[in-house]
């Protein structure tokens, strides 16, 4: 159990660093510029990401499948981030 809690803390310090990385940087130039809604759905996102990870970790018994469905997930993860990002699959921004 402890050890359930703990992989629990440290997706939730990674989401948190990882969300300080265009924090700061906004602080120092103008090409960074996030609004609330952007670390939100960024916040969502990498939550989700980890904690379905996680999902993964506790309920499939196979190594293998853990990692194809992690991989699975991450790719998942990076193609909606570019989504949101720059429009890849021809969407407008």
């Amino acid at each position: 159990m402890i050890m359930q809690n703990k992989r629990l803390s440290i997706i939730l310090l990674t989401v948190a660093l990882l969300l300080l990385i265009p924090l700061i940087a906004m602080q120092f130039t103008n090409e960074v510029n996030w609004n609330v809604f952007d670390f939100i759905a960024a916040g969502v996102l990498l939550l989700g990401t980890g904690l379905l990870c996680e999902l993964v970790i506790r309920k499939v018994k196979k190594t293998r499948y853990r990692i194809a469905y992690c991989l699975a997930i991450l790719v998942a993860l990076l193609l909606f981030w570019a989504e949101l990002a720059v429009g890849i699959f021809g969407t407008q921004h």
